[in-house]
């Protein structure tokens, strides 16, 4: 059951992004700044901007516009210019100040964009071009200056550039990938510009004082008047499919390499149908409507030959005898003639009518005769003994213990899902506890919900957090509040994800920041800009927030029309789910959850407003709470049954009789009728027969608590009420046969003929039941194994304190009314000359039910033409519910378990309200060898130089086809952020001092004062080198070596302005570094999301396209790879759940029709079984299809138990045909006659009444797959067992087992003779 998976849905940005920054540490447009001059010359080696004469007032530099000639660099300048900018040569038009400042700035792009050369190196070749051409003047027109501190300096310039560069340019750069963000490096270099010009735009912006971008305007034109002098810059552009420079093919689908791996076509799932004009058909409607028409006309024309044969007899020919074929006396078939009358009176006086029984139904009726006679003589020992097994059982109930952790109820522990999670917990990282607040506006009239982003809400929001941040817990005598157990990724706040955190969560800094406005600011700016410390967007837990994870009911990226905020705490996490860490984080949950409820969900409803919110342990929770909510309802069910229980096992149905106060008895006690209908009553035998049902389900629980098996809520509250459903048929049938004997007959012999009537019938039913919940065990989920483990025994326990408790009780009974005793006050005894007026009881007429079944009901049924439409009816319904079936969904709704009045409800229709992103998808790659030797590196990674088929490639592709992939975006992949983060081009990120040690970037301690943020380059950094050299790698791989010392390095490093790509936080838990020296890191992870998963049939669809993929690409790779997301362990058993439900159903009914064929030896009985019990679990799940009943371990097991059921619906019946004498029409009605009033009344009602009242069940579990699926199976069961049944039998019955005997010869054995 998935019942956590919709908390995890808001979690689908990780909360460790990595740092990108911007220029002059926010400034991330990537402008660079050049000379310029005004009134310059434009032609070659001329500049028009060079050196720099000033600052903005935000620090920003501003060149020198200057029209004079390209300089010549020294070697030492001219090498540095080469290594950056390989396409200027000669003279430049640039100081080594300048390059410095246009090195420092470009390497905030180079993470971004390393892993695709080509790309790179267009983009450099644009800012080198600007900055340091030798023919700058023929390209760069400066349009207006500036004066700063008397110098004057560049204010807006013209950039002439050819349309075919920044086409080049643009292409070669929109699919690189930033994988930290899982998104495309445009979004961040180029704010998410369509085509070139919108990123032009975005570069050439003159960006205001204090906020990121250019500090003067760049306007990018693609021509000017030829009259200037002046002609685009149009240095080539590279293609990301160049092979010099080539790109992944996840950076460059387009290139001619990655031909032959396109993106897969979307697979249609979609159905075989025929038209037949307009009408369209599934083809399994058509094929069974086909089947239909041929099987109805094939029964019409057998019914209408039989019927002209029943007509034309063949002449002077007649049975003598009605003895059907196999029974020891053959029928002999003799001329008409009456000369032979006398002879047949003679005869036939001589011969009586006897049962020819199967060997094992003999022995049965032998034991079942003995014993009989035994118990009616000994009743008070099998009473005792048969009640101290049972309680010697409920002794166990000691050690009971109650299961409510979904987890160990819904997942089974084989399950691979449940191993894949465990080794991700425990090699990498839990995923964390959330704790989470909704809190959306109210749509108004027109169904449109108004913005919740106002100064009211917002100041509203800080109402609640200070309320949350004030919650301490008590736990184990110490207070624990949220700082103690939330997540910190970096530094010592929490990281929740709130609007909030636009102001770094404190309301001292909503006037300062601007309020709404700054909200809204925030909410355009991309959440790049976000990442540096000078910027007012930034968290307070030093990472850029999504607006996607702080808000909802927003369409596209309009956040400013969101309708709800959302609020989520992430929590510690820890394996150990009974430690101390887990036992202060539930603390704390619970008190989160009691004061949303008293005091924050009062407050928002005074507000207009709606407040939904759930905490990790919720669902826990409200489970427990569930095993009180339905209390009432279940002992209201109880009593009802009880009720009518004591109603049927009494002589008269008359309501009027049924209750009598002790006030009544003492004032009436001298009126005979009363005095007799109580002593006929027999409600203290009811009351014992509900308490050997409660005895046999407590003995079943004490048997399996002793030996440590943990029960359940559905075990509590459904087990009683089932086995009293299925075993108080059982007393009904043992008391009917008992009333239905002779009253000549003394007691022992009425208690023996009784049990050997029905004791075999009741024995197959109660096997077949206790079989049938037995294949439940089967069913890997733990929840509905356990509990048809023990319903198993509870049923068989029942079954055997009914055959020797109760059998004992109605020895008692029957002789309390025999010594004239009243039933309720068995003291009170009865006057001798009543009972003298009750003697004709002894010639009992049969009841009203009886009659009817045998008067009215059985002789409709023996209609021709009803046989057909019976028939035609049944046979349609069930070629309808196998087509039907095909429509039923796997899964199980979340809400439907939960209580109808828990907050949970709220919150989850919330969730799928306002729900806009996916859940984390995670695959896992494990024993990955890094090896220098190793090809696996490259079959993973998907920048330069990897493998078009790798992993992160293939991903990338699935992404493309979200509808059949379910992928959103290509994986965040510390394995390409680490090849980029040690890259010589990143010069900015690996770096070490002289004596090899790891030197952070320019703008971080030590190189930079953390407490002013003042950095200085020429200071403690100034000897800093990267990493490596070109000559050091190979093929821009690092060695073993390397890549073993560097590992932890890049795993520390914090992402800043000057290199986005460090990993601490990002990737802090992406990486198992334990053994990795060994040259194999044992497990490692790379991130993507899921789309939105709005069904439960899309989280199926979500997994199994996951492990589908996984495998292809894991045996193409012949890396071992698995896919993991944190509903994947509840929705495993979805997968194969029709072939589990078929699997079960068809040993369920193998093992019914197995117990038939054993005890009846007929394979024409348990045929018919078997034919009547498939069409009820058909029908039945046809209507599920109809009431929209999914497909689950919930529904399997009562498909499965169903079976159990309703071969009481069909033995009893089956049995009192075999048994009866006459023709197929004579025999039908004698087993309606004899059978169908205990099918009806102690089968059909005794069920329904109890199935009835769960309906006003508050658990939606109860009324959708207790209440509705048990009514559709009592209400099938009957209509099978007492219309259906009957007509077949009438019409294809198996023979007789009655035989003819003679007199006069020897009584035969009990085997052979009833």
């Amino acid at each position: 059951m998935a019942i956590r998976v919709q908390i995890y849905l808001f979690q689908a940005r990780i909360l460790f992004l990595v740092f990108v920054v911007s220029a002059e540490r926010s400034d991330t447009r990537f402008l660079l700044t050049s000379n310029a001059s005004s009134g310059a010359r434009h032609s070659e080696e001329y500049c028009v901007m060079y050196d720099i004469c000033g600052k903005r007032s935000d620090g920003k530099v501003l060149n020198c516009p200057s029209g004079s000639p390209s300089v010549k660099p020294d070697d030492m300048f001219s090498s540095k210019i080469q290594s950056m900018c390989p396409t200027i040569s000669g003279n430049i038009c640039c100081t080594e100040a300048q390059f410095d400042t246009l090195r420092t700035q470009v390497q905030q792009a180079i993470p971004f964009l390393v892993g695709c050369p080509a790309c790179l190196r267009n983009f450099l070749n644009l800012f080198c071009e600007l900055t340091c051409s030798p023919n700058q003047s023929l390209f760069i027109n400066v349009t207006s200056v500036s004066k700063v501190n008397n110098n004057l300096t560049v204010a807006g310039i013209d950039f002439i550039i050819t349309d075919a560069f920044g086409e080049g340019l643009y292409n070669s750069c929109k699919d690189v990938k930033f994988g930290t963000m899982n998104t495309r490096a445009i979004d961040f270099i180029g704010a998410g510009a369509k085509n070139f010009k919108e990123w032009f735009a975005f570069i050439g912006t003159r960006a205001a004082p204090n906020v990121p971008g250019s500090p003067y305007a760049i306007n990018f034109r693609p021509s000017i008047a030829e009259s200037s002098g002046m002609k685009p810059m149009n240095v080539s552009a590279y293609s990301c499919g160049d092979t010099s420079l080539g790109c992944s093919c996840g950076d460059c689908p387009s290139a001619s390499v990655c031909s032959d791996y396109a993106p897969p076509s979307i697979r249609i799932q979609g159905s075989c149908s025929v038209r037949i004009g307009s009408l369209k058909a599934k083809c399994i409607e058509f094929s069974l409507a086909i089947l239909y028409i041929i099987l109805v006309s094939i029964f019409l024309g057998w019914g209408l030959f039989h019927r002209s044969r029943e007509r034309n007899p063949a002449p002077r020919m007649k049975p003598m005898l009605n003895v059907m074929d196999g029974s020891e006396l053959h029928s002999t078939n003799r001329p008409k003639d009456e000369n032979l009358s006398s002879q047949v009176l003679e005869d036939v006086p001589q011969l009586i009518n006897g049962v020819q029984l199967s060997i094992v139904q003999g022995y049965m009726s032998n034991f079942y005769r003995r014993y009989g006679t035994w118990v009616a003589r000994h009743p008070t020992i099998i009473l005792c003994s048969s009640l101290a097994i049972v309680l010697v059982l409920c002794l166990g109930l000691i050690r009971f213990k109650v299961e409510t952790r979904p987890e160990k109820l819904w997942v089974g522990p084989g399950s691979k899902a449940a191993e894949e999670k465990q080794f991700f917990d425990s090699h990498l990282a839990p995923f964390y506890r959330i704790e989470q607040i909704v809190l959306a506006t109210i749509p108004d009239a027109n169904g449109i919900s108004p913005s919740i982003v106002t100064e009211t809400n917002i100041k509203l929001l800080f109402e609640i957090q200070k309320k949350v941040d004030g919650i301490r817990a008590n736990f184990s005598g110490s207070m624990i509040s949220l700082t103690d157990i939330c997540m910190k990724p970096i530094g010592q706040d929490c990281a929740t994800q709130s609007v909030l955190q636009y102001f770094k969560m404190d309301l001292r800094n909503y006037d300062d920041y601007g309020g709404v406005q700054h909200v809204e600011y925030c909410f355009q700016r991309p959440p790049y800009m976000h990442y540096t410390s000078a910027d007012t967007c930034m968290s307070a837990f030093k990472a850029p927030l999504d607006p996607s994870t702080a808000l909802g009911g927003f369409s596209g990226n309009n956040y400013s029309e969101a309708s709800a905020f959302i609020v989520t705490y992430p929590v510690n996490n820890a394996i150990d789910k009974e430690g101390n860490e887990t036992g202060r984080a539930v603390a704390w949950e619970k008190a989160f959850i009691q004061i949303v409820k008293d005091d924050l969900l009062p407050m928002m409803q005074s507000k207009n407003l709606t407040l939904s919110f759930s905490s990790e342990s919720s669902i826990e929770e409200e489970l427990k709470r569930e095993s009180t909510a339905d209390a009432i309802t279940i002992s209201i069910s109880y009593l009802v049954m009880f009720a009518y229980i004591s109603l049927t096992l009494g002589d008269s149905p008359r309501l009027s009789s049924f209750y009598i106060s002790s006030k009544e008895i003492c004032t009436r006690v001298e009126a005979s009728a009363l005095k007799r209908r109580l002593e006929i009553r027999r409600i203290l035998l009811g009351l014992a027969g509900v308490m050997l049902v409660m005895l046999s389900v407590l003995g079943s629980v004490g048997f399996f608590s002793a030996i440590g098996v943990k029960s359940t809520l559905i075990i509590m509250e459904v087990i009683p009420f089932l086995v009293l459903a299925v075993g108080v048929d059982n007393m009904c049938i043992l008391v009917h046969a008992v009333k239905r004997q002779p009253l000549e007959l003394p007691l022992e012999g009425r208690i023996s003929n009784a049990l050997v009537e029905v004791g075999p019938s009741i024995t197959l039913a109660s096997l077949a039941e206790v079989l049938a919940f037995a294949v439940g065990t089967f069913i890997p989920m733990p929840a509905c194994r356990v509990f048809s483990m023990f319903a198993a025994l509870a049923v068989l326990l029942d079954f055997l304190l009914q055959v020797t408790a109760f059998v004992a009780l109605i020895v008692f009974d029957f002789l309390r009314a025999e010594d004239r005793r009243i039933d309720c006050i068995p003291c009170i005894k009865i006057s001798p000359s009543y009972a003298d007026s009750d003697k004709g009881i002894a010639q009992r007429k049969p009841g009203l039910l009886a009659r009817y079944m045998k008067e009215v009901h059985a002789p409709i049924l023996s209609l021709w033409g009803v046989k057909l439409v019976v028939i035609s009816v049944f046979v349609a319904f069930a070629l309808t519910s196998i087509a039907l079936c095909t429509r039923i969904q796997p899964g199980l709704e979340q809400k439907i378990v939960l209580p109808r009045d828990s907050y949970l409800q709220g919150y989850f229709n919330n969730v799928s309200e306002y729900l806009r992103i996916g859940p984390p998808l995670y695959f896992v790659v494990k024993n990955y060898n890094y090896s220098s030797e190793s090809r696996q590196t490259n079959q993973l990674c998907s920048i330069s130089q990897c493998n078009s088929d790798s992993l992160l490639n293939e991903i990338a592709r699935a992404s493309l086809i979200p509808e059949s992939s379910y992928i959103a975006k290509p994986a965040a992949s510390w394995l390409d952020d680490f090849l980029v983060w040690i890259s010589p081009e990143a010069f900015g990120c690996c770096r070490k001092f002289t004596n090899g040690s790891y030197c952070p970037p320019n703008d971080q301690p030590p190189c930079c004062a953390s407490e002013d943020g003042s950095c200085n380059l020429n200071g403690l950094c100034k000897d800093c080198t990267t990493c490596f050299l070109h000559s050091d790698l190979y093929n821009d791989r690092p060695s073993t070596a390397q890549f073993r010392e560097k590992l932890p390095w890049f795993l520390t490093a914090l992402p800043s302005a000057d290199c986005s790509k460090g990993g601490h936080g990002a990737y802090t838990s992406s990486v198992e570094l334990k053994g990795f020296e060994s040259g194999i890191i044992q497990s490692s992870s790379f991130r993507t999301y899921h789309t939105p998963l709005n069904k439960q049939v899309d989280y199926v669809n979500s997994m199994r396209a996951a492990r589908e993929f996984t495998s292809r690409v894991s045996d193409s790779l012949k890396i071992e790879i698995f896919p993991y997301s944190i509903f994947y362990m509840f929705f495993e058993q979805y997968l194969d759940i029709w072939r589990t439900a078929l699997i079960n159903l068809a040993i369920a009914i193998g093992a019914v029709f197995v117990v038939c064929l054993v005890i009846t030896c007929s394979l024409w009985s348990s045929a018919i079984i078997l034919l009547v019990l498939a069409m009820i679990v058909v029908d039945l799940m046809g209507v599920m299809a109809i009431l929209n009943i999914q497909l689950n371990a919930l529904s399997v097991v009562n498909l499965v138990m169903a079976v159990g059921i309703a071969v009481e619906f069909c033995v009893h019946t089956t049995h009192a045909f075999s048994v009866s004498s006459g023709d197929r029409n004579q025999r039908m009605k004698e087993a309606l006659g004899t059978m169908g009033a205990s099918v009806f009344s102690g089968i059909t009602l005794t069920k329904l009444v109890g199935v009835i009242i769960l309906c006003f069940s508050r658990t939606e579990v109860f009324v959708v797959y207790y209440f509705q699926m048990y009514l559709a199976l009592v209400l099938l069961g009957f209509l099978h067992g007492l219309v259906f049944l009957p007509v077949v039998l009438s019409m294809c019955g198996p023979p007789s087992r009655c035989v003819l005997i003679d007199k006069r010869e020897d009584q035969p054995s009990p085997a052979q003779q009833l």
